[in-house]
């Protein structure tokens, strides 16, 4: 009886509990990062009516509006119709809008309603919190993207058919994850939706129709030729109307450096502003 009971005892005991201290995940957090992506998706899509569809439809009515008023019979611009040249650039500019609009909602969301707690306590690391936030916002990009084609390609007159797919992909990658980060960065900063909103109608819906979404910048004179190319927001539809048409008014590989290098700089600011709690710890 003695002996079982010494053996009993020195039996090591497994639980379900980990020593403090101990490092339980080692690498990536992929299951944590997907729960949140898989929440702020859920998010809009519950309300897609909202999220989805009626920016589709109000970027669908620019089309009508500036093809009926402008377009012509006969009006081309950098050799294509016009309608097929405004078609690409109020696709990229509604899938810009909507990535800013989901990724400036969420922590802003948090701080008013007292459920930031929810984003900074989970065992996820600044870098994968992140990235979820900026992948929900290039999810919504892409499905207002998506239905905006469908409809764009159903519009009589009107051909959206891909020249360059790498390029509709890489450009409209580009072009939403640079709006997601300011997105994210807004959402940091800002203290009340006032803040959002005054971003959005100051900054970004500016930046996007002052960009060559409804001209060609060799129109315009070289002053504001320079300023247009001082527009990031000019590049990610430049290129991406590159992949409709064929034809862009830069240089597309020009562009692609400067988004790329501006997505990272955005990206490192971001994770800096996280990690520190600026606005977000007490």
């Amino acid at each position: 009886m003695n002996d079982q009971s010494k053996i009993t005892s020195s039996t090591p005991v497994a639980t379900p509990f980990h020593e403090p201290g101990e490092m339980v995940i080692r690498a990536i957090n992929w299951a944590g990062m997907r729960a949140l992506y898989r929440k702020e998706v859920r998010r809009f899509m519950k309300v897609q009516l909202q999220t989805i569809w009626a920016p589709a439809v109000t970027t669908l009515m620019f089309l009508v509006i500036f093809t009926v008023a402008l377009g012509g019979a006969n009006r081309q611009v950098l050799g294509v119709p016009f309608a097929d040249f405004i078609a690409p650039g109020l696709m990229i500019m509604g899938m810009m809008n909507n990535s800013f609009a989901n990724s400036s909602f969420s922590l802003l969301a948090g701080k008013m309603q007292g459920t930031l707690i929810d984003y900074l306590m989970p065992p996820i690391s600044h870098a994968e919190l992140l990235f979820a936030l900026v992948a929900a916002g290039v999810t919504r990009a892409f499905a207002v993207g998506l239905a905006l084609w469908v409809a764009m390609a159903l519009w009589p007159g009107v051909h959206v058919m891909p020249a360059h797919p790498w390029a509709i992909l890489w450009f409209g990658l580009m072009g939403a994850g640079l709006t997601a980060f300011i997105g994210v960065l807004t959402s940091i900063w800002a203290e009340k939706f006032d803040h959002a909103a005054a971003i959005t109608n100051f900054v970004i819906g500016p930046m996007t129709l002052l960009s060559g979404t409804f001209y060609s910048i060799d129109r315009l004179s070289p002053l504001f030729q320079a300023i247009s190319q001082a527009n990031p927001f000019f590049y990610a539809i430049s290129g991406f109307r590159y992949g409709f048409v064929a034809a862009a008014d830069g240089n597309v590989l020009v562009g692609s450096l400067v988004l790329v290098t501006l997505n990272t700089a955005l990206g490192v600011l971001c994770y800096m502003l996280l990690k520190k709690g600026w606005k977000l710890k007490a």
